[in-house]
């Protein structure tokens, strides 16, 4: 069986590689790897097959960057051309990117069985493009793979028949425990001068903090001041960098004593990175995850969040952008004993492994395919 999976965008290859190497223990599975190009610079791309132990993939559709519409048309023109011309059994798509939306429109018209990996997750806040791709994606999906509890009664509630859905656990739980041995021998810390548990770390990426000059200035101004309590890195997304260099205020933030601006970091840097972190500001959801699992305090720069498993069970405080709560929610972390990491239901490392064994278990012998 040919199962085709997308990808696009970094966080996509965290969450696929436990999936493919769950996939291929088994005889009779060829995984079929496709990179949309969703994500074409090196930093956020190349360096994360090497280092997750992903396959080069067999077709690179090279869409670039673009407006949210142009890049899901013309991954999906592609995406569907490939999938013509090679076939696919089953099409996995993986998060909330546009890549992840185009694929499962495109096997859904197809008529190919489609399995979304992450199903669930609501934010309930549409002014976020990954909240209508997850929507969207769910409608279409014949197998959701969720990551929580809560993520399923989601589902329930958007009138998704039980027994598409499976509680499977977060698969980039799967990948933290996997590569810890790994990531714990990265030279990262002194590429960038720090010891382990002296630093915070931030990552900003999402259009909602990035895109205009206040919402910047702020993140900015916060730093600044935070920089004064803590020693901060800061590794930069390309599209961070360059709405910072749009309005005018890179320069502010490499100016701010005691900030580290580094590249983007390959998948066990960053690991080390935050495992050896003593606080995390952030807006991605993965990192929201992996911070609870790692017992690292996580102040989310965002008013809600797709993960509140991490809020009622693990580290993370949703801060927005409000100054004043990010310096006391900061300061309350720095100066307690670092938490316990998050015991939250089937993280495991093990949701990879459930994924396959129920898709295994769907398998139609006699007339080959799925029993959707």
């Amino acid at each position: 069986m040919r199962w085709v999976a997308v990808v696009g965008a970094r966080p996509n290859f965290m969450k696929i590689a436990p999936i493919y190497r769950a996939a291929v223990k088994h005889e009779g599975i060829e995984f079929f790897l496709v990179h949309t190009g969703q994500h074409y610079d090196g930093g956020m791309s190349d360096v994360f097959f090497d280092d997750l132990g992903l396959p080069q993939p067999d077709i690179h559709l090279g869409v670039g960057s673009g407006t949210h519409a142009s890049q899901t048309g013309r991954v999906m023109v592609k995406f569907e051309e490939a999938v013509q011309e090679h076939g696919a059994d089953l099409v996995i798509v993986v998060g909330d990117v546009n890549s992840t939306l185009a694929g499962a429109l495109v096997a859904s018209k197809l008529r190919i069985p489609l399995a979304h990996v992450e199903a669930g997750f609501r934010s309930y806040d549409r002014d976020m493009p990954e909240e209508i791709n997850r929507v969207l994606t769910d409608a279409v999906s014949d197998f959701l793979f969720t990551p929580s509890e809560e993520a399923s009664s989601n589902l329930l509630k958007e009138g998704i028949e039980k027994d598409r859905i499976f509680l499977v656990g977060d698969v980039m739980i799967d990948n933290l425990f996997a590569n810890a041995g790994k990531a714990a021998r990265s030279g990262i810390g002194k590429e960038l001068g720090v010891e382990k548990g002296e630093y915070a770390v931030l990552t900003v990426h999402r259009p909602a903090n990035v895109d205009s000059h206040e919402t910047l200035s702020a993140i900015i101004d916060a730093l600044r001041e935070l920089s004064c309590r803590v020693r901060l890195v800061f590794p930069l997304h390309p599209r961070t960098e360059k709405m910072l260099s749009r309005h005018g205020l890179l320069e502010d933030l490499r100016a701010i004593r005691n900030l580290i601006v580094s590249r983007p970091l390959g998948a066990m840097d960053f690991q080390w990175l935050l495992t050896n972190a003593r606080l995390v500001l952030t807006d991605s959801g993965g990192v929201q995850a992996e911070s609870s699992a790692l017992g690292v305090p996580c102040l989310t720069l965002r008013d809600r969040t797709e993960r509140n498993e991490t809020v009622k069970l693990g580290t993370n405080v949703l801060v927005g952008l409000d100054g004043d709560r990010i310096i006391m929610e900061a300061e309350k972390a720095l100066s307690g004993s670092r938490p316990e990491p998050a015991r939250i239901s089937l993280w495991d490392g093990k949701a990879s492994e459930r994924i396959v064994e129920a898709l295994l278990a769907r398998r139609d012998s006699d007339r080959g395919g799925f029993r959707l």
